[in-house]
């Protein structure tokens, strides 16, 4: 089974940026359909962020929209989350992991994921 690991988060304020970065090993992430980055705020439900297919077409999450890229790299077995214009409430721990199996009743298989905080 394909594993990842997410890197990329840190404190940023109101207004910054950063880019995420998945790296997955185990497997090929060419082999996956749908790559999806998640986030898991305090108090909260994880939620689905962005999702990018291998023919390159992005879904986002409305709250999200026009703020972050998600991209996949092939060649690297990595997929990025670029977020820009961050608010407090993009806070959270930032997981990725393969849309398909991640969406299966009671998945409960993620990886350590990386914290975003935003400073207001």
């Amino acid at each position: 089974q394909v594993q990842f690991v997410e890197s990329g988060g840190g404190l940023v304020q109101a207004g910054g940026s950063l880019r995420l970065t998945c790296t997955a090993s185990g497997g090929s992430i060419d082999s996956i359909d749908g790559m999806a980055w998640y986030r898991l705020a305090p108090g909260k439900q994880r939620e689905l962020v962005a999702v990018v297919a291998k023919s390159g077409t992005t879904n986002y999450h409305d709250s999200v929209k026009g703020r972050f890229t998600i991209s996949r790299d092939n060649a690297k077995n990595a997929v990025y989350l670029y977020m820009s214009s961050l608010k407090p409430e993009d806070t959270a721990i930032y997981y990725c992991n393969d849309l398909w199996i991640a969406s299966a009743p009671n998945f409960d298989s993620w990886g350590r994921g990386t914290q975003v905080t935003v400073s207001s």
